[in-house]
């Protein structure tokens, strides 16, 4: 009876602000449980691995893996929190009638505009995860959701006047990011439509809200659930790219710099490894000066669609299901326009 009087004080309904118990969870346990089963494993890890991993590691090696995996997380957190912090105001404040507004009704139509709607939000690849959940969430269609997605980190301004200031001298360098990167937005977005079905993708819940005091409830709710969701995913996919940068040898890269194809898919399979915030990812390309602009363009377009830190947010928001068939799509996408736009600013 406690809990209804206190819904009536906020004058809602009784299913229209809090969510169910287990919304955000997996299975029984409770948070707290697992919580320390998770500290329990990760400290018998850091034991075992002072005891048997560390003294067969090269000191240089074990300073590179740490400041790329810090690198990794102080760039992509603050990003991360506004994200959330969007995508949980969006589910708050904005009323679904507004996206029915501004996207047509279409959704073939709706996939273009969302992609056009990437270029004035600044951000990078791990705020758009939880902004367009928060959009599917207010009944966007998934397919114009994702080319939010994927065109937001890679079109912003932020993005363009970084790829600039990056290569001086070279607009074609910032025009073919632009068209690149929108072209595969839409063409994913397009063949998520066609080729997706319902199952594959897990459209994040939110609970419904009415009154300042509810809204507010909820733009609570859904900060301390995505946040702590995608904070771990974020972490996951920092590590793999910290272990991965420590181990290529840079020799393996400089071998392959002079063959045209291998040098594009070389720099395409980098842009995935390094996990490079969309907004530093610019100087990287342009210091790799002895690869072609084909290679360095198809690492700006990459990175921000397919990179390990993102593939892990999106397999926590959306599922498993969805991320093996996403990613590997967006990838062979990316590649193939980046290097058709390449081979016409050559």
């Amino acid at each position: 009876m406690a809990g209804m009087s206190d819904r009536a004080g906020l004058g809602l309904a009784e299913d229209e602000l809090l969510p169910p118990a287990d919304w955000g969870r997996r299975g029984g346990s409770a948070p707290g449980t697992r919580a320390v089963l998770l500290f329990g494993v990760l400290a018998a890890g850091l034991v075992l691995g002072r005891i048997w991993v560390a003294p067969g590691i090269d000191a240089r090696a074990l300073d590179a893996w740490a400041t790329v995996f810090v690198a990794v997380c102080v760039q992509a957190l603050p990003f991360l929190v506004f994200g959330v912090a969007l995508s949980a105001a969006i589910t708050a404040f904005v009323p679904a009638s507004v996206w029915r507004r501004v996207l047509p009704r279409r959704p073939a139509a709706a996939v273009p505009v969302a992609g056009a709607m990437g270029a004035v939000l600044p951000g990078c690849e791990c705020a758009s995860v939880p902004v367009a959940g928060g959009l599917m969430a207010r009944g966007v269609v998934p397919a114009a959701a994702l080319t939010f997605l994927l065109a937001a980190p890679a079109i912003n301004p932020v993005v363009l006047v970084a790829t600039a200031v990056a290569f001086p001298g070279r607009p074609e360098m910032v025009a073919g990011r632009f068209a690149a990167s929108l072209l595969v937005a839409v063409l994913a977005g397009w063949a998520w439509l066609l080729l997706g079905k319902g199952d594959w993708i897990r459209v994040p819940s939110r609970p419904h809200a009415h009154g300042t005091a509810g809204r507010l409830e909820a733009f609570r709710q859904a900060m301390r659930h995505d946040i702590m969701h995608a904070g771990g995913f974020l972490v996951v996919g920092a590590v793999g790219a910290a272990t991965i940068n420590a181990v290529v040898p840079s020799g393996w890269v400089s071998a392959v710099a002079g063959n045209p194809w291998a040098s594009v898919l070389l720099l395409a399979l980098l842009a995935v490894l390094m996990s490079i915030c969309s907004e530093a990812d610019a100087f990287v390309a342009a210091s790799l000066s002895q690869f072609s602009t084909t290679a360095r363009l198809t690492f700006l377009v990459v990175g921000p669609m397919v990179d390990l830190k993102l593939i892990a947010l999106q397999a926590g928001f959306f599922g498993r299901r969805f991320a093996v068939r996403f990613v590997p799509m967006t990838f062979c996408l990316a590649v193939g326009v980046s290097a058709l736009v390449g081979g016409l600013l050559s």
